[in-house]
C-alpha cells in the first residue's frame, strides 16, 4: 500500500516538499513507516527520532498500524516561549 505522509515546518524544509509517498506492506506500523521514510528521504533521517506521527488527526504510537487510505502527518517537536 502507499501512504502519503504530510510534512510540516523543519521536516518540510529538510525534504524540500510538503509530502512524501511511502510504499508500505499491509499491516505496517508507524515504526516501519519511520524506517522507510528515513531510507526514502535521507534528509529527514536525523529528524525522525524526535518526530511525532498522527493518523487521521490523532497522535499514533510506533506500534500502531497504518491503515490503507489514512491521513498521515509527520509533526516536528514544538519549541518556543
Amino acid at each position: 500500500m502507499k501512504a502519503t505522509v504530510r510534512l510540516f515546518a523543519i521536516a518540510r524544509q529538510a525534504a524540500a516538499r510538503d509530502c512524501v509517498e511511502v510504499d508500505l506492506p499491509d499491516g505496517a506500523t508507524i515504526a516501519e513507516l519511520r524506517r522507510r521514510l528515513a531510507g526514502q528521504c535521507p534528509a529527514l533521517a536525523p529528524l525522525l527520532p524526535a518526530m511525532c506521527f498522527a493518523i487521521d488527526a490523532r497522535y499514533a504510537a510506533d506500534a500502531q498500524s497504518v491503515p490503507a487510505g489514512a491521513d498521515v502527518a509527520c509533526i516536528p517537536p514544538v519549541s518556543g516561549g
